[in-house]
């Protein structure tokens, strides 16, 4: 950085360039059956070069972040595809990661000579997250920016950075100190600010910086901050870090303070309280029904360290490379005496103790294979949460191809996918969890809720007049943050079972008569080979109910997938024998098929390949029975019956960020490319006419949809078409 960057005109505060999108040019995979001596027996084939039906105009992402490395180690690969995509890109930055003042790593001579300077490390670690920017947005790490002071709330100003060659891409530091702990009680940090510890958290002015004094936030000040960014920046995906952190089972932090003091957890608690304020901000924009319909991305932190990786090794390369660019390891040279980057990091991010990191990226919501459901009629009805409220798009007519424009169904701070469930009798029933933020009289909690369809509006939009809380199974505030997202059946009988993760990392179920009437929350027997309760399950859990009326359950932990199943039609499920499965690499997804069998869908560990393991009822044990090849990407399988016998259709998110779409029966198909960048998990169905439907929620907040032009295994899937719009779609 110049001593004296260039100044920004007001005129270009904040604002919003088009662009081109870029192609994704990955290769396309194909399905193949698993053979002990060729365990892929047909290679991938190149991807045609295509469009992306999302225009990059209508995109605009937000990223809120506690330090200035937090981006690229948690939300890579999708950061640099929204950037690569010329799509609008702005990034919050609270603290200035000032952490001892002394820019050295384990590479640095002589470390201990490195003088302690918190304002120039502040400024370090800026420069370093400009040049991983504008290398992702330019192919140039030493691509300018220009620095501007800005005032956002009155009495307050902040850094504005805006890449001069591709303006969309804009930086903005608050520099409020940073906690310089993981999890120690302290007062002084953003933790303490949301608990009430502090009344005020002061700036640390960076090196050079042209904010002309320091400042102290108060808890209010932060929350309407960044409620201004979302006002300015209009946003139509915000990213965050994760709100719901989980404990670690290790003794409770003591502290003077008693808010200071309770559990310990995996991640930064800069990290969470970072979220915390981003969940207030964006109630507040909300409330004021300001912008687009926006889709909100929380992404974990510090405890991918514990889980399976998730990444291809390729996808986890790029992300280290980008860091290491961040970590100023090959000495570039920027014209700030302050230094270039982070050298804590330096080009150790495949290596060394951030390993783990790099090699996942997880969302807190793990997706629902239960968003598009038939409706009773026959026609499709596809599900999602915008801007905290349900909304839902239906066909035109049973097999049409076409949606409808969304509709808004209510409910309030919603959070992840909906899970839709189908009644014996054709109505739905929707789930979902949010987070309670605290207020007078009102406790910070997390809590799950339904809403039974009660009808259609005249325009054939399903109804659903009320969302009703059930509650969490840890009726505890604080324990309650950890409640996972919920997945629902209705047995052959129509009672409704929904099942969740718990605090304690078991599952838990309550259930109703035609969703009515719900039992108390209870713990479910553990797996088979358990000594206790059910091991730390992982969140992205699924059911389904089989042709013989038996619901199954499945969860992946940290070295299988175990798996529940009735003994009788309807009954609640208990533990099955050990699948014998290998770790998951996230969410599994369940499929019944004919004759009782069902099969089950996950990502392989540090690969991010699909396996299909399938079990038959006379058997009864579990086999991976085929595999994809690898398209990487990361989250869950989607997968739907689709026709007679074990046909099905599957969606997958790829290394581009696009969708992979396949059909398979006995003999797989192969993968089908859509070159749509989008959120969340894709959802899988079959039409009223037996063709298999794809969709997936856009980067722009708009439904996509691609279908079979005729039913079959072997049928392609037709363009991509936006829902509400007349024009052709986009192959």
């Amino acid at each position: 950085m110049p001593a004296h960057p260039p100044a920004i005109s007001r005129r270009r505060l904040l604002r919003a360039t088009g662009g081109g999108v870029l192609a994704a040019t990955a290769g396309a995979g194909v399905w193949a059956r698993l053979v002990r001596e060729e365990p892929l027996t047909r290679a991938a084939a190149p991807a045609r070069p295509g469009r992306s039906p999302v225009a990059a105009a209508n995109q605009t992402f937000l990223h809120v972040i506690a330090h200035a490395d937090d981006a690229l180690y948690f939300m890579n690969p999708n950061l640099e595809q929204s950037i690569r995509s010329g799509a609008r890109s702005v990034t919050v930055c609270l603290t200035g990661g000032e952490s001892d003042g002394r820019n050295a790593g384990p590479d640095t001579p002589d470390p201990d000579r490195v003088p302690h300077d918190r304002a120039a490390f502040a400024r370090a670690r800026t420069n370093g997250l400009r040049a991983a920017h504008a290398l992702m947005a330019t192919g140039d790490a030493d691509s300018p920016w220009d620095l501007a002071a800005i005032s956002l709330l009155p009495g307050f100003q902040v850094e504005l950075h805006t890449l001069r060659e591709a303006p969309q891409n804009q930086l903005i530091f608050l520099e409020l100190v940073e906690a310089r702990t993981v999890s120690a009680p302290r007062a002084v940090s953003l933790r303490g600010l949301w608990l009430g510890a502090a009344d005020a958290l002061p700036t640390l002015r960076p090196a050079g910086t042209p904010v002309q004094a320091a400042y102290r936030y108060s808890r209010d000040q932060v929350i309407r901050t960044l409620s201004a960014v979302l006002d300015r920046v209009r946003p139509t995906v915000v990213r965050t870090l994760d709100p719901n952190a989980l404990h670690r089972s290790t003794a409770p932090l003591a502290a003077a303070d008693p808010r200071l003091a309770g559990l310990r957890y995996f991640d930064h608690q800069d990290h969470t309280a970072s979220a915390y304020f981003a969940q207030a901000a964006l109630a507040d924009h909300w409330r004021r029904a300001n912008g687009p319909p926006a889709v909100v991305e929380n992404y974990l932190g510090y405890e991918l360290g514990v889980l399976p990786h998730n990444l291809d090794p390729g996808a986890a390369r790029r992300k280290a490379r980008l860091l290491s660019v961040y970590g100023w390891s090959g000495g570039r040279r920027c014209g700030d005496p302050a230094g270039c980057g982070d050298r804590k990091v330096g080009d150790s991010a495949y290596r060394a103790g951030s390993r783990d990191w790099i090699r996942s990226t997880r969302l807190r919501a793990p997706g629902s294979n239960a968003w598009i459901r038939p409706l009773e009629d026959g026609r499709l009805a596809a599900f999602a949460v915008l801007s905290g409220r349900a909304h839902c798009w239906t066909e035109t007519r049973p097999g049409s191809g076409r949606f409808s424009a969304p509709a808004p169904l209510g409910g309030d701070r919603l959070e992840g996918q909906i899970h839709a469930v189908r009644h014996p009798d054709g109505g739905l029933h929707l789930f979902a969890a949010r987070t309670v933020l605290p207020g007078p009289g009102t406790a910070h909690r997390r809590e799950l809720l339904t809403a039974r369809q009660a009808g259609t509006a005249r325009d054939g939009t399903p109804l659903f007049p009320h969302w009703v809380p059930l509650g969490s199974p840890d009726p505890d505030p604080v324990r309650s943050l950890e409640t996972g997202f919920p997945v629902a059946v209705a047995a052959p009988d129509g009672k409704v079972h929904v099942f969740v993760r718990t605090w304690d990392g078991s599952l838990a179920h309550r259930g109703g008569p035609d969703g009515g009437r719900w039992t108390p929350w209870r713990r479910l027997e553990g797996p088979v080979g358990a000594l206790t309760a059910s091991p730390r399950i992982v969140d992205g859990i699924d059911a389904c109910v089989d042709s013989e009326g038996m619901i199954h359950l499945v969860a992946p932990s940290g070295r299988t997938v175990h798996h529940w199943v009735s003994k009788e039609a309807g009954r609640l499920p208990r533990p099955g024998a050990a699948t014998g499965l290998p770790e998951a690499a996230g969410p599994v997804s369940v499929v019944p098929l004919a004759d009782g069998a069902v099969r089950v869908l996950f990502r392989r560990a540090s690969t991010a390949q699909v396996l299909i393991a399938e079990r038959r009822k006379r058997i009864g044990s579990w086999r991976v029975a085929a595999q994809c090849a690898p398209v990487g990407g990361y989250g869950r399988v989607a997968a739907a019956p689709a026709g007679a016998g074990a046909r099905m259709v599957l969606a997958v998110r790829d290394d581009a960020g696009g969708v992979r779409a396949a059909m398979a029966q006995e003999v797989p198909g192969p993968w089908h490319t859509g070159r749509v960048p989008h959120s969340g998990a894709a959802g899988v169905a079959e039409d009223a006419g037996g063709r298999a439907v794809v969709a997936v929620l856009g980067n722009d907040g708009r439904l996509y949809t691609a279908r079979q032009p005729a039913a079959g295994p072997q049928a392609p899937f037709g363009a991509w078409a936006q829902a509400g719009s007349r024009g052709r779609g986009v192959d």
